[in-house]
């Protein structure tokens, strides 16, 4: 496997997200691929020191790791990674960085325990958006999302979910915390805040 092995793999990726996503998945679309989950591995793999095959093995999990959702959102890690399994061999890759690929999809299964460093990156940058300026627009989208597919909250139970979500969460890699520990102490609060005016308004 080489580069040109894993461009082919990534517009595999990108084209069935593009071509097969639901256009209600407001926040699981294509966009949190392509501009979240993809940019976040690319900076924290180079914060920590992640170049040539490793690199590689852990971008192509990173456009595969939501590939599920074309079938369903239930599961969706352990549909993306079959799909891994399936299609990579034909892209020259090898046993052993497929099985290492599979592992990485599944470090963005919920409760969260990765293993090694790579598994590590990728389910840091799966939650990248808890620590930043645009969360509260993404938490809208994955709400909405939700709402679509019949799971509706009050704005009570939304808030205070988002809230134990938040506070229950922490990076693994050093580099996250850095990067984002400080943004996600700000969400909370402004989670908090949201919550308070509920109760003021009652």
């Amino acid at each position: 496997m080489n580069a040109h092995n894993f461009e082919q793999s990534r517009r595999y990726a990108l084209q069935r997200l593009e071509r097969e996503l639901s256009p209600n998945l407001l926040y699981h679309g294509i966009a949190h691929t392509r501009d979240d989950v993809v940019p976040a591995v690319e900076t924290l793999a180079h914060m920590e020191g992640i170049t040539g095959e490793a690199l590689l093995l852990l971008l192509t999990a990173a456009w595969f790791h939501d590939l599920g959702f074309i079938e369903q959102a239930t599961h969706h890690e352990l549909i993306s990674a079959r799909y891994a399994v399936e299609v990579l061999p034909g892209f020259g890759y090898t046993a052993e960085q497929i099985e290492i690929i599979h592992w990485i999809i599944y470090a963005t299964i919920l409760p969260q325990d990765p293993t090694t460093i790579l598994e590590t990156i990728m389910a840091d940058a799966d939650l990248d958006v808890l620590g930043r300026d645009d969360f509260m627009r993404s938490e809208g989208n994955l709400r909405h999302e939700l709402a679509l597919a019949g799971k509706e909250y009050s704005d009570a139970e939304w808030y205070n979910g988002q809230i134990k979500f938040l506070e229950g969460h922490s990076y693994f890699t050093r580099s996250a915390h850095t990067l984002r520990d400080t943004g996600q102490k700000k969400n909370i609060a402004k989670l908090k805040l949201l919550l308070e005016g509920l109760d003021r308004g009652k």
